[in-house]
């Protein structure tokens, strides 16, 4: 994989208040014990690092218990081969070393903005700390070089809450603890659920697990679907790379009727959980349930290879998505996507439910799929 070129020189340590839009968080000057390593901290210095120091970051990431698959530098290659964006690592030390790490892609376009996010196209991605307060001043930092730039906003994905910023807690993740056994599961779904399962195994279908080779059949029903939903489809060259970035950890599932792709997932494994943050069937197939065999189906994949946690992905609590998570047991985890903003800006609003796009995702849906397919990624680049 390339590695990120550095866009501009390290300018050192860093000016956290030298911008005249001053970042939402407040920083305390209070010792504050480290949850990883037990170490009080005293001097913190902020500067990017560079991607020659990528084992140094990781290193950090892998040992840092609030880490996601997404934080690590692997993913730093990926977005800016793929997408062609700027990638930007704050790293703060102290006198025992990495203190925190946060990473930041910068997206920019006349139609969207220019902001960052930490980190764009996934659910996870916010400051990693060795306490709350060295995360608020990586926050802070990234709120002076976005002001320093001419950014309008900073996005931060966490799953913790950070005082003092603006923040969106409309979004949660739906996570299940997973039992020993898949016996032990199916049991606990219930006589409906697998009833609802079953249908389609009566039916023919059969369930592939693997990786590129089913790539072709993935991603058929994906932008098929992404289509139906009028959101812009990534490219088939993004899933490519991250199959080849991360050849240990992803894997696709797909479920065929009559040899036909009518269900697949793109399934991310990271520690103890396996994640599906891709996942789509075909409409006319869903009276059939084949979207339920293939969470089954990767469910079981989860539980045969040793994870211990199943992440759905994120939901609004009480949508459609989020009840279909909810059956299988999964419960809700807090998401906060927290905000630095520059002067004078709201909170954006990049979201399919603004009014102001709904126009423009009915014309989506009525496209053909060769055309979405096309102008999709063109425009998906810059959508956080």
């Amino acid at each position: 994989m390339n590695t990120v070129p550095q866009n501009r020189k390290s300018p050192g340590k860093m000016n956290i208040t030298g911008c005249t839009s001053k970042p939402a968080g407040h920083i305390s000057d209070s010792r504050v014990e480290d949850p990883v390593a037990g170490v009080p901290h005293e001097g913190v210095e902020i500067a990017p690092l560079g991607a020659e120091s990528a084992a140094e970051w990781d290193a950090y990431v892998d040992r840092h218990p609030q880490s996601s698959l997404y934080h690590r530098s692997v993913w730093h290659g990926v977005i800016h081969e793929v997408f062609g964006h700027e990638v930007i690592r704050l790293a703060a030390r102290d006198a025992t070393g990495l203190a925190g790490v946060l990473p930041l892609v910068r997206l920019r376009s006349r139609l969207f903005g220019d902001y960052m996010v930490s980190m764009p196209f996934f659910n996870y991605g916010g400051a990693l700390a060795r306490s709350a307060v060295i995360a608020q001043q990586l926050m802070s930092a990234a709120g002076a070089e976005a002001c320093r730039v001419g950014c309008g906003h900073v996005e931060f994905r966490d799953t913790v809450a950070h005082e003092g910023w603006k923040v969106r807690t409309d979004k949660v993740a739906m996570q299940l603890t997973l039992p020993e056994t898949y016996e032990q599961l199916w049991a606990a779904l219930g006589t409906k659920l697998r009833a609802q399962i079953r249908r389609p195994q009566k039916e023919g279908a059969e369930v592939l697990r693997g990786g590129a080779e089913l790539l072709s059949r993935f991603y058929a029903v994906f932008a098929r679907n992404m289509r139906d939903l009028g959101t812009p489809v990534y490219s088939r060259s993004f899933f490519e790379t991250v199959l080849r970035a991360l050849p240990d950890s992803a894997s696709i599932m797909v479920v065929q009727h009559k040899r036909r792709p009518v269900a697949a997932g793109f399934l991310l494994g990271f520690r103890d959980r396996l994640e599906i943050p891709w996942a789509s069937s075909l409409r006319e197939y869903n009276p059939l349930g084949v979207n339920m065999l293939l969470y089954a189906e990767a469910l079981k994949a989860a539980i045969e290879s040793g994870y211990r946690v199943f992440d759905f992905g994120r939901s609004s609590v009480d949508s459609g998505t989020y009840r279909f998570k909810k059956q299988w047991g999964a419960a809700a985890q807090q998401l906060y996507w927290h905000y630095w903003l520059a002067e004078h800006r709201e909170m954006p609003r990049l979201t399919p439910d603004n009014p102001k796009y709904r126009l423009a995702i009915a014309a989506w849906q009525r496209l053909p799929v060769c055309i979405a397919n096309g102008l999709g990624p063109m425009i998906v680049k810059y959508l956080p």
